[in-house]
């Protein structure tokens, strides 16, 4: 990619894996240098569980003495708990909300009272999901996570605009990480996923790490309090099936 980010410092959580893997690398090729958090010390070398606040903070705050700077970050750490709705224990609800939902304020505030202080400008990026706007039975908390992610990105535009950050949404589908790809194998499962989409085919994690370099870069200079849904053409067709 062209060098979009060059010299700046982007956090990517839940960076050691799959779409946040995608979303790292795809921030260095653009000229980023970046601190990858990670619950499991990999990609960028931060061992950091999003899910406590006070562990996130001090993360955001090393990374920033660390590289001397930060303009911005990349909320992407998550978790899928999937159970029918009558049956789903709260205790799962609660998981969700810290990883999903805290987790994405407590980055976002984080690194915007950095920001803030250094006078820096930049871009937030909130790894949403289709679910926030078309779901499934048996989906209802991980939807309401992701849903809320795009509010709290509406707000955080404006909360944050002043100081010259801007804040959006990437929402992303299915998307071919090593579980999609090991479900992938079979051939019939590889074409009802494909089948699923307008382009017939599922998302790589470098096709979502260049949309939400877009979303990092200038040439996204408009776009704030919004969100991109990033699942080639998945969730706008009626019936469409397969989340």
């Amino acid at each position: 990619m062209s060098a979009a980010l060059q010299d700046r410092v982007i956090i990517v959580t839940g960076a050691a894996s799959g779409i946040g893997l995608g979303i790292a690398q795809m921030c260095i090729d653009a000229g980023a240098q970046v601190a990858g958090f990670d619950i499991a010390k990999g990609f960028g070398g931060y061992s950091v569980d999003v899910a406590d606040p006070t562990a996130f903070a001090d993360a955001v705050a090393q990374a920033r003495s660390d590289f001397g700077r930060l303009d911005g970050i990349v909320n992407n750490a998550g978790i899928t708990v999937t159970a029918p709705f009558l049956e789903a224990p709260l205790e799962d609800w609660d998981r969700l909300w810290r990883v999903n939902q805290r987790s994405v304020l407590v980055g976002c505030q984080s690194v915007a009272r950095i920001m803030v202080a250094d006078k820096s400008q930049g871009a937030i990026v909130n790894i949403a999901s289709n679910h926030a706007r078309a779901s499934d039975v048996g989906y209802e908390a991980y939807a309401g996570t992701k849903g809320a992610i795009t509010a709290m990105t509406r707000s955080m535009a404006w909360s944050l605009g002043q100081h010259g950050i801007r804040v959006n949404a990437l929402c992303p589908g299915l998307t071919m990480t090593d579980a999609v790809a090991q479900v992938a194998q079979d051939p019939v499962r590889a074409g009802q996923f494909n089948a699923w989409h307008a382009t017939g085919r599922v998302n790589t994690i470098h096709d979502v790490g260049r949309a939400a370099v877009f979303l990092l870069s200038d040439a996204s200079a408009a776009l704030s309090g919004t969100e991109i849904i990033a699942d080639q053409g998945m969730s706008s067709r009626l019936g469409a099936l397969g989340f």
